[in-house]
């Protein structure tokens, strides 16, 4: 069996400005599938080598695999479509699969859209995948796929989705096989060090309608760190891994299993720093803690702030204060933490009124980087059928938190999006005069130094927020911006009736960037690690 495993080319300006990311989906798919005996695995990496349809043509034609996968987050859905339509050209009598959160829940649409993917896997993929694979193997493909669960496909101009699997409950049973990639592409660019991006939990125990890790993964399970930290320090005295980050939406959820991390890390002492996203409430919730996660190697912390004005709090509901955030960056400030604030801008009620409350907000807390997301309402999230017809752009190209997909009522989008580079000119001017270069923290200063050079370099190169390509230099240009909506793109007849539908009648969990709730010692130990057997 000859599995071919791709990584679609698409680029939108946004997270990818900080260096070329390393598709762990790839390592923990292959390592799965070479525990369960297939070995013959090939990874076109498409997108950090930007390579063209006829190269991953060619190299499709050249390799002759029996399966071809792929995964696609929503951006990223119509490139893998097309890529996966030109593996079944090039390659008829392969089996072609897509993964990923889009493909899981949109698999109606994906199919109908993409009649050439043989099959969607719904959810987390090594298990699936590796029963598909089984299934190709045993030479009864279009029979036993029926027995496969986790799967979507055609039969016929029908679409059938088996039972959904069982989540993998002891996730230390997946061994990542990291050599399957390039490591020389993976540089991040603050740093200038390879980096990776393993996990040490999978789901989250809230429920936000907003977001989708709670549905995707289904139940909240959390590694034993020392099988993270063990796989940690083989990417960093194998592959050469200077700087990571956790790939977990919120990995202080589990306090207890967070700080065995750290400890775990500072007992190695490995020589790599690292990252994460979290809320302000566990910054608060740990602050006597900070230093021992410094002396770990934790240097730069995203913080789900999302706004800056209280009432815009509230309707998130993020259970914060303006002064709980500002309080969250003094303590990270001062235990020599890099922060990051983000916000979420780009609702209806948006005005320049309130961007410019934002950058005002900033200024105040000081927070050492800020970043302003263009909300993005996912198809398959509660908040998106609450939203009704006020989402009108349904092209998912552009669902990459730097497109403005909704309309706010008192501007155009190309005001937003310029009042937004506003934003962004002058905080990161005053940081680059007047705050990085005279940092004392020798550590901290390097690092900040080098997420400016990351910012410059895309902003030189007209990446940073696709600004080459809506066509945006500045305010003189606003009446010439282009974000090229393809209008053409609809809804299918299931999704719309899933959006029309009245909103499900459930208690909202609000916990995800700053919410108060936290796990007890009881639901903590309630997701310890399955027993191996």
């Amino acid at each position: 069996m000859r599995i071919v495993l791709v990584h679609p080319n698409y680029h939108s300006g946004g997270a990818e400005i900080a260096g070329n990311w390393p598709p762990a989906w790839v390592a923990y798919l292959a390592g799965y599938l070479k525990a369960g005996g297939y070995t013959d695995i090939t990874f076109i990496d498409a997108m950090t080598n930007n390579l063209t349809d006829d190269q991953v043509r060619d190299m499709l034609a050249e390799a002759q695999p029996d399966v071809i996968g792929a995964t696609a987050i929503t951006p990223a859905i119509y490139k893998a479509e097309e890529l996966l339509k030109i593996a079944k050209e090039v390659c008829p009598d392969a089996v072609t699969v897509l993964g990923g959160i889009h493909g899981t829940f949109m698999y109606q649409q994906v199919l109908a859209e993409a009649p050439w993917i043989d099959a969607i896997v719904r959810g987390e993929g090594e298990q699936v995948f590796l029963d598909l694979v089984s299934c190709v193997d045993r030479g009864n493909w279009m029979e036993g796929r029926h027995q496969v669960k986790g799967l979507a496909f055609l039969v016929g101009q029908q679409v059938k989705a088996t039972p959904a699997a069982p989540t993998i409950k002891d996730l230390d049973r997946i061994q990542p096989d990291w050599g399957v990639l390039e490591w020389s592409k993976y540089i991040y660019i603050p740093k200038g060090r390879r980096v990776a991006i393993p996990n040490l939990a999978r789901g989250c125990p809230f429920t936000c309608s907003f977001c989708s890790q709670w549905k995707f993964w289904r139940d909240y399970r959390v590694r034993d760190p020392r099988k993270v930290v063990d796989e940690i320090e083989t990417l960093v005295r194998e592959h050469d891994v200077g700087f990571f980050i956790l790939a977990d939406e919120e990995p202080t959820i589990h306090r207890k299993k967070f700080i065995q991390f750290c400890e775990l890390m500072i007992e190695r002492n490995l020589p790599v720093e690292w990252g994460i996203n979290t809320r302000v409430t566990d910054i608060l919730r740990d602050e006597e803690l900070l230093p021992m996660y410094r002396k770990a190697g934790l240097v730069h912390v995203s913080l789900g702030t999302e706004a800056a004005a209280q009432l815009k709090l509230d309707r998130f509901n993020k259970e914060t204060t303006v002064a709980q955030n500002k309080k969250a960056i003094d303590l990270l400030r001062k235990n020599g933490i890099v922060s990051e604030a983000q916000f979420i801008v780009g609702l209806e009620n948006e005005t320049v009124e309130t961007l410019e409350e934002t950058y005002q907000m900033a200024r105040d807390w000081n927070p050492d980087m800020a970043n302003w997301a263009m909300y993005t309402p996912w198809p398959f999230s509660d908040l998106f059928r609450e939203l009704g017809d006020k989402v009108e752009v349904f092209d998912f190209d552009k669902y990459n938190f730097v497109t403005p997909i909704m309309k706010p009522d008192a501007m155009d989008r190309a005001t937003l999006l310029d009042r937004v580079m506003h934003n962004y000119r002058r905080f990161y001017m005053n940081k680059a005069f007047f705050q990085y270069p005279w940092t004392r923290d020798k550590r901290r200063r390097s690092y900040l130094l080098g997420c400016l050079k990351a910012f410059l370099k895309s902003g030189f190169q007209r990446t940073f927020y696709d600004l080459g390509k809506v066509g945006y230099w500045g305010p003189q240009s606003k009446k010439k911006v282009d974000f090229h909506f393809d209008n053409t793109r609809k809804l299918d007849a299931e999704a719309r009736d899933w959006k029309n539908a009245p909103p499900r009648k459930r208690e909202v969990v609000k916990a995800c960037g700053g919410g108060d709730q936290q796990m007890t010692e009881a639901e903590m130990e309630a997701v310890k690690p399955a027993p191996r057997v």
